[in-house]
Formats: C-alpha cells, structure tokens, sequence
C-alpha cells in the first residue's frame, strides 16, 4: 500500500514526520535520511506514491489519505524534489492544522526548466507520465496558513537534469537555486549537495532537523 513503509504509530504527543519522495524514485530511497531522522528523536515515516503512473492531484490525495491516518497531535513533512510539489498541492486542497513545518529539498517550486525541456520531447512525456504537463505550467504556489515551511536548495552542479541543457547557476544539476524559490517560506538555505545526493547527506539530514525544531536553519554551522 503506499504510504506504508518504515510506519510507526508512535503517541498522540509525539510529533511525526513523513517524508515524500520525488520523481523516478520510492520510498526506498528516503531510508538513510528516515534513519538520521530516527536518531534524532523523530518519529519518522516515508509515504510512496507512483510518480509516473500518478498525477499531482491523485498523489495529494493519496497524502492526505495518510496524514489523516497519523493520530498525532503534530505533523511534519519533508519532501525531495516533485514530492514538494505533492506536499503543498496536498495541503491546497486538503488542509490539515496539524501540520506545522515543511522542509523543502530541491523542489522546483517555481518551475522546473530541465523539466519544460524534457516534457518538449516525446520520449520525455513518456518519461514523466502523468506528471509531463506539470513542469509546463506555471501555477502560484502559496505556503499553507499556520505552516512554515523551510527551503535547502543544493549548488553542486552534478546530475541528469545537465542531459538536456545547461542550466543557470547556481543549480544541483536538475533545479536551479532560482527554481526553489518560495515567496513565503520561513528560511532558505543553500548547500554545497547535488540533487539527487541531498537524500544522503548528512548536513541536509542536520540542517532540517534544526528546522523541524526551531523553526530555522543553522546558518553559521559547519555540518
């Protein structure tokens, strides 16, 4: 069932994290970031969803689905890439005042131009699936009342979003700092990680933490 990996009820005091995936990838993936998380002190779960096969809207209802599962009295997301995308279009349409903070890691929340270029190709609309047309839009995202919402956007230029064009630096190799910009989030935060890396990355994983319980990043920290 998606949703369900690595799930931990947990207590009605305890805050939750859930973690979301972004596209071409599962659950799977989150595992090393959901462990740094854990022993932190987090409860920590990773929701799945089909990011060829599902579309945006289908996959915000499929979060939702398992937020309201959690019988947690706080909730908090962190999600990679599309799943930013998932996270905010999920609280769009289905609010929930149980969440409180929301870490963004490389979402291309203000448009995706590796994205635009793939999407002009017909091998690359079979590539995104149900999610081809996303990247050709451009809708506004707005942060959710009550929810503060941190962004880390990577500057190693390393990663597959460079195959079909350059990108304007300072990029992580699939979305440019540019692309992660958010009107209203809390903090943004720039680290030295490509894309695809800020899932294994030990300052990512530290760095989000601090936001998850500050409300901030560390910006003077060495980790």
């Amino acid at each position: 069932m998606p949703g369900a990996e690595g799930a931990r009820t947990g207590t009605a005091a305890q805050p939750c994290v859930v973690l979301v995936h972004g596209l071409w990838m599962n659950a799977t993936a989150l595992r090393v970031l959901q462990m740094r998380l854990r022993s932190d002190g987090f409860n920590v779960v990773r929701f799945g969803y089909p990011t060829v096969r599902a579309g945006l809207d289908e996959a915000a209802a499929q979060l939702s689905q398992r937020l309201k599962a959690l019988d947690v009295e706080e909730k908090n997301i962190v999600a990679h890439s599309l799943g930013g995308l998932v996270a905010l279009r999920t609280l769009e349409l289905y609010p929930d005042s149980r969440v409180r903070r929301i870490v963004l890691l490389g979402s291309p929340v203000a448009g995706s131009l590796s994205g635009r270029r793939l999407a002009s190709f017909r091998a690359g609309r079979l590539l995104l699936g149900a999610n081809s047309h996303v990247w050709g839009e451009r809708h506004p995202v707005r942060v959710p009342a009550g929810v503060e919402v941190g962004v880390i956007a990577g500057t190693a230029p390393v990663g597959l979003g460079r195959l079909v064009g350059k990108l304007p630096p300072p990029h992580d190799g699939a979305v440019s700092v540019a692309e992660t910009e958010l009107d209203d989030a809390r903090d943004t935060l720039l680290l030295r990680v490509s894309h695809s890396a800020m899932l294994f990355s030990a300052s990512v994983a530290w760095q989000t933490r601090h936001f998850l319980r500050h409300g901030c990043f560390a910006h003077d920290a060495t980790h």
